[in-house]
């Protein structure tokens, strides 16, 4: 069980200058923000269709948001949650029919101007019953992705992202650090961090992991391994400079690596959009023998 432990909003206490243990995602945009900044890095990119695609997905994603919010009956539902671990833990959380709404019009925005090979795999989820979607859910959010088929995967994980980070988003919770380690998962959905993310503003130099599922951060110092928790052989790597926005933090005792982002070097990351279209750190530090401890919505195994 994480030691970061979320409270309901009456009963937290902190004082002013306190590191905040968890930061909720705030949705405003946000998906927006992310097409856009996909759309900026495909410029030149050698992997530009990729990166055009994933913004018509993250794009698409806002426009959901903007028009199919998740039912506030939903989220009355929410309060009764926090307490006891990870309240939206995806071993745990019966998910509502709302979350395939979203797969289904999700896949209706995008079949508009689909390639043939994105057509089929579209088809072939719309295709599927609601129990056979239930089932590659549950797959996914165990990991095991090997099986659900990649072309696939992709545009459920759009859907759960989505369902999952409207939820958190709305949680009537702060969070507190109790002592103790066990933060490589989410302390609200029990997921593995997309990347790390050092803040500037008022939390400049503060190291906090990015949730690959429901975009919730939490607080870690800068001297732990985000997967084992390891301190003695951390290294760090980046493509061209030291000062580099976009770095590989790699552990010697695990072998595997999480993605660093660096606000101070970049004030315009947008750490999902940055971390696909640094694929050539990953195959260095694949190619030194580490490991990719994430998985980015974008990228699936297959």
């Amino acid at each position: 069980m994480s030691s970061i432990k979320l409270t309901p909003m009456e009963q937290a206490s902190g004082g002013v200058g306190e590191i905040s243990a968890l930061l909720l995602p705030q949705l405003r945009n946000h998906y927006g923000q992310r097409a856009a900044r996909l759309r900026q890095l495909a410029e030149g990119h050698d992997q530009a269709a990729y990166l055009a695609f994933a913004a018509r997905i993250a794009q698409a994603q806002q426009a959901l948001l903007d028009s199919l919010p998740v039912p506030d009956e939903e989220l009355q539902t929410l309060a009764g949650r926090v307490g006891e671990g990870a309240p939206l833990d995806v071993r745990s959380l019966p998910r509502s029919a709302y979350w395939q709404a979203l797969l289904k019009q999700l896949l209706e925005y995008l079949t508009a101007d689909a390639s043939a090979p994105v057509a089929a795999a579209l088809q072939s989820i719309a295709s599927m019953t609601a129990e056979q979607r239930e089932t590659c859910a549950e797959h996914l959010l165990h990991g095991r992705y090997d099986q659900v088929g990649s072309g696939q995967a992709v545009f459920f994980w759009a859907a759960l992202m989505l369902y999952f980070s409207q939820l958190a988003a709305a949680l009537p919770a702060s969070a507190q650090a109790a002592v103790g380690e066990q933060r490589q998962y989410c302390p609200v959905c029990s997921s593995a961090p997309l990347a790390s993310v050092i803040l500037t503003g008022k939390r400049a130099g503060l190291r906090y992991l990015q949730c690959g599922l429901c975009e919730s951060r939490w607080h870690m110092v800068r001297a732990k391994c985000s997967n084992c928790e390891s301190t003695g052989k951390l290294d760090y790597w980046s493509l061209d400079r030291q000062d580099s926005a976009v770095k590989a933090e790699s552990c010697g005792d695990c072998e595997s690596y999480l993605k660093v982002f660096y606000y101070e070097h970049d004030q315009g990351l947008e750490p999902v959009a940055d971390d696909l279209a640094s694929l050539l750190l990953d195959a260095e530090l694949e190619r030194e023998g580490y490991a990719r401890s994430s998985i980015n919505p974008f990228l699936f195994p297959g």
